[in-house]
């Protein structure tokens, strides 16, 4: 089983065991290595968008103020993960105290909410883009973009709070591993002996509710941009308009995609290998924040320049 595969622990009702890669323990230095390079790329990545958004005054508009906000989200992905799974990986740091499990799945799930909610917003300043192009700087000001962000980081924080502080009330009689090496709400309330039918619909409910109308929003907002782009009578001018969301597209792609991916192996795939559901929490929380950098960077053209100068110490413009 699982189990046997773990380290013994002296589990208390309020202690919890992380899990690396169940039958692999013996290369966990060599699965870390990837995995750590990964994180690294993603930190350099997202902090380089922060640094060029601040400092080259051509990034100065509301898509690349959007961009930034995505980075924040995504720093805040990789930092609520990255110390339990190297943890494991690199020290064999299997336990994990209550409130700190709570905090940490608290910040992975309103993270994710907030990376969902950002690129909403991302598809609304694209819409406003092509569909107003002469209203566009006058609608998406930096006051209320920096607002928008404020708004949808508050949103995301007070959607998981209430599971959350729940989660600190429950009596944990059945002491076991999580899935992964990091706290995740559906895995604490399979491991509490209290009534937890709040928890589960309510997280159900917040599922659907936000990242639902996020991703019908989004789908409604190219509706239109795909409709106006049609109406442009310069097959030059349509795929210029197109082009400027190609990285936005591929970001939504990488975000929605492996949490489709892990939900569908959690619900359909009980007799799924433990390792594929370990991958696939992996990928979930990593590849988003890996790939959005290098997305933009390779996708925009302006952000290509930028990181040019910064390159050539200002030579190349």
């Amino acid at each position: 089983s699982r189990m046997s595969t773990l380290p013994s622990a002296n589990l208390s009702f309020s202690t919890f065991l992380l899990t690396g890669f169940p039958g692999l323990e013996w290369a966990h230095r060599w699965i870390s290595l990837p995995i750590s390079v990964g994180y690294l790329v993603a930190l350099v990545g997202n902090v380089t968008i922060l640094h060029l958004v601040r400092t080259d005054s051509s990034l100065h508009q509301p898509m690349y103020y959007f961009l930034a906000i995505l980075a924040v989200t995504d720093l805040g992905l990789c930092m609520s993960t990255l110390p339990s799974v190297l943890g494991v990986l690199w020290f064999d740091v299997r336990t994990v105290r209550l409130v700190p499990c709570v905090l940490q799945q608290h910040f992975l799930h309103s993270f994710s909410f907030m990376e969902s909610a950002v690129l909403f917003a991302m598809a609304v300043d694209r819409l406003v883009a092509i569909r107003f192009p002469l209203r566009y700087a006058s609608v998406l000001t930096g006051p209320r973009v920096a607002l928008a962000g404020a708004v949808l980081g508050m949103r995301s924080a007070a959607i998981t709070a209430a599971p959350s502080l729940h989660l600190l009330k429950f009596d944990y009689c059945h002491p076991g591993a999580l899935s992964h090496a990091y706290c995740l709400h559906q895995d604490m309330i399979r491991l509490a002996c209290s009534d937890t039918r709040f928890n589960r619909l309510y997280g159900l409910c917040i599922i659907m509710l936000a990242m639902g109308s996020d991703v019908l929003f989004i789908l409604l907002s190219y509706t239109i941009i795909l409709r106006t782009v049609l109406a442009i009578a310069s097959a030059g001018e349509r795929l210029k308009a197109l082009n400027t969301c190609i990285s936005h597209i591929l970001a939504v792609l990488c975000f929605y995609v492996p949490v489709l991916g892990l939900s569908i192996v959690h619900r359909f795939g009980r007799h799924t290998s433990p390792l594929a559901h370990i991958l696939m929490g992996t990928v979930s929380v990593l590849f988003p924040p890996l790939m959005n950098p290098v997305i933009y960077s390779v996708k925009t053209q302006q952000i290509r320049r930028a990181i040019l100068k910064v390159v050539s110490l200002g030579k190349i413009k």
